[in-house]
């Protein structure tokens, strides 16, 4: 009986060690630290600003893209449906495709700062990070250095107004509501506003790069890319 129980807990180990042994076949192979799994996170997000974020930069890159055109702030909706309502909808379109194209002058303009800052990045733990959501990467990016590039897209956004004239289109548009007879005054600060917009449309288009090398084994353009990304598969 007793060479019976040795013989069958023999076997199970064996078992147990076959079986462990596949689980590890599995497992990609070569050690990936966490300075490689930064490189490859930082490669994503650089791939992000690449392929999206320079689509922003177009014309229309922000008006024509349902994902991150910007709308009018809750404070003017009324001012907009009250222009149309009243045959002003021509007015009111131009009011938003220049807030529009402020964003994609400032995106263009503030990208090399946007490009240094990715590369500034220090990835405390990038493998959780790598392991975590589809756009976990792009979510670290976001608290790391949405408030610096803040202070850099405010003044290009506000350079832009002025360059495109936003600002007068602005005026006439809010003095036309202003002066209309039972309406309420408004006085926006339409800089700010756009300034927060343009980040959130920036990664919103950098996250969307990430979903996809996360998703996609054909978006991994690069050997990097595709050993880290593999940890996460």
């Amino acid at each position: 009986m007793g060479r019976k129980i040795i013989l069958f807990l023999v076997i199970f180990q064996l078992i147990s060690c076959a079986e462990l042994q596949q689980v590890v076949n599995q497992l990609p192979q070569g050690g990936v630290g966490n300075a490689e799994i930064a490189q490859g996170l930082k490669e994503a997000l650089n791939q992000g600003i690449d392929k999206q974020v320079s689509k922003l930069t177009q014309k229309d890159g922000f008006f024509k893209n349902e994902l991150v055109k910007i709308l009018l702030p809750a404070e003017l909706k009324k001012v907009d449906k009250t222009l149309r309502d009243i045959g002003l909808g021509k007015l009111a379109d131009e009011g938003l495709r220049i807030m529009n194209r402020a964003a994609e002058d400032a995106v263009a303009e503030a990208t090399p700062i946007f490009v240094a800052a990715v590369k500034g990045i220090t990835f405390a733990d990038a493998k959780n990070i790598l392991l975590g959501a589809d756009n976990a990467a792009t979510q670290y990016l976001t608290s790391t250095t949405e408030q610096q590039l803040y202070t850099k897209f405010n003044p290009v956004i506000k350079n832009s107004f002025e360059k495109v004239g936003a600002n007068d289109i602005w005026n006439n548009l809010i003095q036309k509501y202003n002066s209309l007879p039972l309406t309420t005054d408004v006085n926006p600060d339409l800089t700010d506003y756009v300034t927060q917009e343009a980040l959130n449309g920036v990664y919103t288009m950098i996250a969307i790069e990430e979903k996809e090398i996360r998703t996609k084994i054909s978006s991994r353009t690069t050997d990097i890319l595709k050993k880290v990304f593999a940890l996460q598969d």
